[in-house]
C-alpha cells in the first residue's frame, strides 16, 4: 500500500498525521532536506509546505519521486 508525506513547519503540517500521512516537522531548510532524505519508498504523494518546497528545489522533479503538491502560501 502506498503512503502519503508531509514536509515543511508544524504549524501547517501536524493535523496531516490525523489522517495517517507520515508527517516531517521542519524548523528550517536543512530538516526539510533530511526529511526528503528518508523518505519512504513507499511514499506515492508528498505534501510540501511553500518553505519546504523552496528548501527541496529540484530534488523533487526526478522521475523517482513521488507526485509532489505544495500548499498554497
Amino acid at each position: 500500500m502506498s503512503a502519503i508525506a508531509v514536509i515543511g513547519e508544524a504549524v501547517r503540517t501536524r493535523g496531516f498525521g490525523l489522517a495517517g500521512a507520515i508527517v516531517y516537522e521542519t524548523t528550517g531548510s536543512a530538516d526539510a532536506v533530511r526529511a526528503w532524505e528518508k523518505l519512504p519508498v513507499d511514499v506515492a504523494v508528498l505534501i510540501l509546505t511553500p518553505a519546504a518546497a523552496l528548501a527541496l528545489g529540484s530534488r523533487t522533479a526526478s522521475e523517482r519521486s513521488p507526485y509532489v503538491v505544495v500548499m498554497p502560501p
